[in-house]
This record gives structure tokens, sequence and C-alpha cells, in this order.
């Protein structure tokens, strides 16, 4: 145990030194864990700095729904140790390939299917750990929700994209698996239906968890298809199940309720993208994710006259698509329209990161832009965390 320890001890003071030197240097370091998040983001610039060798649960009490891990640390691993005592990040973060770990979940801040309904993963943050660009290894919140004065700095670093520090250590909430589950099958669901039936369930007290539509051509014939997850109480999902049905079967469509085992892997695979929607067209088609409100209406997004194909998440506020990276202005002007923002999720098989010349993120009006560049000087004043990523 106690060469363990020394070990640990050594391998912080390792990424303290490298953090150190190259803010003396100026030389930038690209902060990465399993790197299976590495396709995303602007550019990668830097020299590794890989945080695997930091890694181990330091402490896990399922009776306080708290659990406090090292950055390198699979996620795997994490979610593994929470399945033995029957709780789970309600989350649902995706993986992306083997090698996911703790830190690049916190760091990348993304969710999976039951986001619209359980909360984001900055919801989840309770505490951090991190060395800025300083060489300081800095401490914001607790193992507690009620643990913040001031800034609450830890969610900060979710979805920061390395850029403020490395991130050594994380406390996040985590919830018991919901006794009962169940998921609806509808066919013959139009997506305007689909956004007003779940607009329409949102506002009634049901145990929504997560949704998703979609024009299958797998199918045989090929039609739409709206997937409803329900979680909760057993009563409360066997009455949702009811009522629900009846409001499907009212527009003349089918309906069939589903266990939790029969379609775990499906609802896996859609936080995944291993889905046949996710499978590229052609080799000159990007994936752009599209944010919008959920109440958006159904978007007319058109290539060369033909609509995209639309995959709807989040109850209708996650709305993914592919294209080609030249129809960048038409996407983000429908997504604007809309209230939200494209992101260039996906590069083509045919052109890789030149795509990205059109942009990655929809950039950020002149107000957001000066926070984020004095909030990034604060922790990085030398600016050597992931330049570019973002």
């Amino acid at each position: 145990m106690a060469a363990m320890q020394d070990t640990l001890q050594h391998t912080l003071q390792h990424f303290t030194d490298r953090i150190l030197q190259a803010s003396q240097t100026g030389k930038a370091l690209r902060l990465r864990g399993g790197g299976t998040k590495d396709f995303l983001g602007q550019s990668l610039q830097g020299e590794v700095l890989d945080t695997r060798a930091y890694s181990g649960i330091l402490s896990y009490e399922p009776s306080e729904l708290v659990i406090t891990v090292r950055c390198g640390t699979p996620l795997a691993e994490v979610e593994a140790a929470l399945a033995e005592k029957g709780q789970s990040f309600a989350f649902e973060p995706p993986h992306f390939g083997e090698g996911a770990t703790i830190g690049g979940m916190v760091a990348a801040g993304l969710s999976g299917p039951a986001r619209a309904s359980v909360g984001t993963v900055r919801d989840f943050v309770l505490g951090a750990r991190v060395i800025n660009g300083k060489g300081e290894h800095l401490t914001f919140g607790g193992q507690v929700m009620k643990n913040v004065a001031g800034y609450d700095v830890s969610r900060l670093l979710a979805g920061s994209w390395g850029q403020l520090g490395l991130i050594t250590e994380v406390s996040l909430k985590v919830l018991p698996v919901a006794p009962g589950e169940a998921t609806l099958v509808c066919a013959g669901v139009s997506q305007a239906q689909a956004l007003k039936l779940i607009n329409q369930w949102g506002g009634q007290p049901l145990p929504l968890n997560a949704s998703a539509w979609v024009f299958d051509t797998t199918a045989s014939p090929a039609q739409d298809f709206f997937f409803v997850r329900l979680r909760g109480a057993v009563a409360a999902v066997d009455a949702a199940v009811t009522k629900m049905s009846a409001d499907v079967q009212a527009l003349g469509a089918q309906v069939t309720r589903m266990s939790a085992d029969d379609v775990a892997a499906d609802w896996t695979a859609s936080g995944e993208q291993t889905l046949d929607f996710f499978k590229a067209p052609t080799d000159q088609d990007c994936l752009w994710r599209l944010s919008v409100p959920q109440t958006a209406p159904v978007l007319d997004v058109r290539v060369n006259g033909a609509a995209c194909a639309q995959y709807i998440e989040w109850h209708g506020a996650q709305r993914w698509l592919w294209a080609p990276a030249s129809a960048a202005s038409q996407i983000r002007e429908a997504a604007v329209k809309a209230g939200g923002h494209a992101t260039l999720f996906r590069t083509s098989t045919a052109h890789g990161d030149a795509d990205k010349a059109v942009g990655v993120y929809t950039p950020l009006n002149a107000v957001q832009q000066r926070i984020q560049n004095e909030l990034k000087k604060q922790f990085d004043p030398a600016g050597i965390f992931n330049p570019g990523r973002v």
C-alpha cells in the first residue's frame, strides 16, 4: 500500500513538473486520458500528458450516493463498481471506445440518452481537484451537494476540454438504478407527432427518462419509429405505459412495450453512436449535432434540395444529421432560427480534419468570448492547456 501511495505521489509530481516546465517554455500540453474523444474539437495541439497512470477509486459510499475517483481511472471500471451496488451514473456518459477515463468523461462533458430528464455531467459533479497552469494543486467543492460558497468551479470543469487545468480527482453523485423500466416502441409516428407527444407528456407527471425518433430505412418496410424509455417506481411506470400507449394508438400508430433487458443494448448503441443511423451515408458526409430547445418544431434542413435524415434525442433538444461540411452555413442558420446552435461532431472519411475549416463550434458572441478568455487566463496564464481544442 505504501509503495502504491509513493507511486501515485510520484505521478502527481511528474504532472506538476511537466506543467511548470511547459508554462516556463510556452510549450503546449495536450491533456489526455484514453483518447477516445480525440475526434471531437477544432484541433489537437501540444505534447501529450497521459493521465492514465493516476488511477483508482479513492472512496465510494453507496449509502451517501457519492464516489471519488482519480482522473485516469477507466470509466468502465467505475461503472462496474457502481453496478455491483445497484447504482449508476444516471447521465449515461458515452465511452466512444475502450479506454475512456473518468477525467476525460468530466472534461468532455458529454451525456447519453437520459440527459434531458436527469441532467448533465455538470449536475453530478460535487467536487474536484485540479492542477492549474501555475502548478498549483487546487481543491474545489466537496463530497456533498451543499458545499459551495462563491463560484462553483468544480462544475465549471465539466465540458472544459482540459483547457482550465488537469483534473486529478473528482467526486460525483451517483443514483440507484430505478426499480421499474419500460420502453415503448411506437411504429408509424411521424417526427412532428413525436415532438408534439413528447412535449405533451413532458408537462405531465410521467416518469420519462429518454426518447428517440428516427426514420428507419433498415426496417421492412422503412418507416418512422418513436422510442420512449420510462424509469421510476414500478407502479408509476405501469400507469404511464397505459396512458401513453393510449395516446399513441389514438394517432393510429402501433405501440409495443419492451422490457429493460430487451432494449438495453439499443439504448447503449444510441449513446455510443453505433446504431445504423450513425454510419455515414457517403464518404463526403459529416455528422452534425444540433442543440435546440425541446419545443423547437421539425427542422427542414436540405442539401442540394434533398432533406437530411435526422435522429432526434433528448425529448427534441438534440438532433443529429449527416451533411457535407460545405453545408455548414445552412445547418447553422437552421439551428440559430430554432434558438440553438450546431456542432460539427464527426468529419467525413473523405476529407478528415480538412472539414474543420468551416468551424467545429458555432462562434460565441463577443461578451461570451471575453468571459471565456478571461476565465482561461486565470487558470492557465501561459495558455499551455489544450490550445485550439475549443
